[in-house]
């Protein structure tokens, strides 16, 4: 049997979006090179149409897992174009800042942007609901919801008044439930610990007393080393060490109650996008589905190893308990009830995502070995 070491990621990756490109070429049937296209002029790069785009991101790219999809996309979109798409991929905060890559797609300062949509909770509260849920949805049943459920409609709706066309690029496991400097017992033990915490999990810690605070990745390390913050929570274990976190809090917890999934979105300015031809268009989500799929096989794949090896370096690993777990679902609840009441976009989608998965787990339920097996 032949084995893939001899193969590089590299030559895997562009032998994936190649196969994508072969498809739309078939399905599409995509004009032959020289053809007239319809203002007269030749075609180029085999009857490809010519975009150039500058793509920013809120995840530094040498980051596992969050870093690699605007490259990716970009290598991808190049390769099936023939070298007619090209899209320039920047660091956070290179041109844009990085928790505001929404406003600037949609002001056109960029064409595209990546990240996860959570971000924007204080300007779109429903953003928060196609990026992650607490006690939500697994990996692979967002995607069949996005994909086949009605997400993928409801997220176009949700950031079309902020000329935005959103397109899920990544989809990845669980998260861990934190890093702390002290164990975590009860929920008493979270009442006014300074913690950094994303999303809609950042106000069932704050209901329950916990003091939240937003930064991005690359403030964390430095405002655990220096007492601003007593507990974080970021990424996955792979990601989270190499951050640093195992350096300067002890404490690991699982499972990842505040993002059962997690989503990273392509964000393109709708002017833009409306202008790519219908063969493009497609192109860029057939790019995009390729890299959700690689996102959440790489996220799958990295953790083990890194778990193992935490007792190696002093890190415990523990898990919430029942009863905690049992009241922030409580909690959770009631913060999803009470923003749905303030926000019709939440309602809907919230209703959309909660019928979803009530009929899904008849086959969640039977079709799967049970966990303890």
């Amino acid at each position: 049997m032949t084995t893939s070491r001899n193969v590089s990621p590299a030559a895997l990756l562009i032998a994936v979006f190649v196969s994508l490109a072969v498809g739309i070429l078939v399905s599409l049937a995509i004009r032959p090179p020289g053809a007239v296209l319809e203002d007269g002029t030749a075609s180029q790069s085999g009857g490809f149409e010519q975009v150039r785009w500058r793509m920013t991101s809120s995840f530094t790219s040498n980051l596992p897992i969050g870093g690699p999809p605007p490259q990716r996309i970009a290598d991808g979109l190049r390769a099936m174009s023939n070298g007619a798409f090209q899209i320039k991929a920047f660091e956070p905060g290179e041109i844009v800042p990085a928790l505001e890559i929404t406003e600037s797609v949609k002001e056109g300062k960029v064409q595209a942007g990546f990240q996860w949509l959570g971000y924007d909770q204080g300007r779109i509260p429903a953003s928060t609901l196609i990026a992650a849920v607490p006690f939500g949805m697994e990996p692979m049943e967002f995607a069949a919801w996005w994909y086949y459920g009605g997400g993928r409609e409801l997220g176009e709706a949700l950031y079309e008044p902020h000329n935005v066309m959103p397109i899920v690029c990544s989809i990845t496991s669980p998260e861990t439930a934190g890093w702390f400097r002290e164990p975590v017992e009860s929920l008493e033990d979270l009442v006014g610990l300074k913690i950094r915490f994303a999303g809609l999990g950042g106000k069932v810690l704050q209901r329950v007393g916990a003091s939240v605070t937003m930064i991005p990745a690359a403030e964390i390390f430095q405002a655990l080393e220096k007492g601003a913050i007593d507990a974080t929570e970021f990424s996955m274990p792979v990601v989270d060490k190499l951050l640093g976190f195992s350096r300067v809090a002890k404490y690991n917890y699982f499972p990842g109650w505040h993002q059962t999934f997690s989503s990273g979105h392509l964000q393109v300015n709708l002017d833009e996008w409306n202008k790519l031809r219908i063969d493009t268009q497609t192109m860029v989500r057939a790019a995009c589905q390729a890299s959700a799929m690689l996102s959440i096989a790489e996220s799958e794949y990295l953790q083990g190893a890194v778990i193992r090896d935490f007792e190696d370096q002093g890190v415990i690993t523990g898990t919430l308990s029942t009863e905690i777990l049992e009241e922030l679902r409580a909690v959770t609840q009631e913060v999803l009830d009470e923003e749905a009441a303030k926000d019709e976009q939440f309602a809907i989608i919230l209703k959309s995502q909660r019928e979803f998965s009530a009929n899904y787990r008849y086959w969640k339920t039977k079709g799967y070995l049970p966990r303890s097996f």
